[in-house]
């Protein structure tokens, strides 16, 4: 059974997920760079330039939230960035900072659904997605819609969470992440459910070569991982075939 945010509500994992971040919109850059430490920005940083090889001139950027990941690719000078999400509330923060730096006429915020993407087939340079696969409904049905809308032989950059398997870091992530993490963001965020969602949605989640397995199987080619951060993270890459 999948885990989904809210428990014994009748809905689907996307309406939960989508009903999650808009309840915790307001809060959620604040705690992403707290609970993070501020590593959140530097693997983002990792992950661009991963991308900056491509020199991609399309970009779409998947489970965008607030657009994070949409501004910082945003240095690579391409024409044009897609930043899709199924919470209107995460997408009403991200245009709002877009706007700030003056990025409108490069990135655009529009609801939609990863899974269902009403895009051309072969029509990016490049997708990415950072901390998002985690709550496709159907991880294996949304790596292939990616697969479609790119063009023959564009990247996918994947920044996810993963599970360190390390002593003592193994141990000390676990209480961080069963303990702390959901105490601090129930604190803040208000929602008693949201962070108590993300340590048993990265314990779900198939990191590692289970992950690799299913980009290939998706469409996608010459795929690695790069681990951070202890492995409390990491990046994946495919190329679509």
């Amino acid at each position: 059974m999948a885990v989904t945010p809210y428990e014994s509500t009748g809905k689907s994992k996307k309406e939960q997920v989508a009903e999650m971040f808009n309840n915790i919109a307001s809060k959620y850059d604040l705690l992403n760079h707290v609970l993070s430490f501020g590593t959140d920005r530097l693997w983002r940083r990792k992950a661009i330039n991963i991308l900056k090889e491509y020199a991609p001139k399309t970009i779409l950027d998947i489970a965008t939230g607030t657009g994070d990941f949409a501004i910082a690719a945003s240095k690579l000078n391409p024409e044009k960035i897609t930043g899709i999400d199924i919470s209107k509330e995460m997408l009403e923060v991200g245009k709002e900072k877009i706007k700030e730096k003056g990025l409108s006429h490069i990135i655009e915020m529009m609801i939609r659904d990863s899974e269902k993407m009403d895009f051309n087939t072969a029509s990016y340079d490049a997708a990415t997605v950072a901390f998002g696969v985690r709550n496709f409904e159907n991880l294996d049905n949304g790596l292939k819609e990616i697969a479609r809308v790119l063009k023959k032989g564009a990247p996918l950059v994947v920044l996810e969470f993963s599970k360190p398997s390390r002593f003592p870091f193994k141990q000390f992530y676990h209480f961080y992440s069963y303990s702390l993490l959901p105490f601090i963001g129930r604190l803040v965020s208000k929602d008693k459910s949201a962070y108590t969602y993300l340590p048993k949605s990265i314990a779900e989640f198939p990191d590692g070569k289970a992950f690799l397995n299913k980009l290939e199987n998706a469409g996608f080619c010459e795929t690695k991982q790069f681990t951070l951060t202890f492995g409390v993270a990491s990046i994946y890459i495919g190329h679509k075939k």
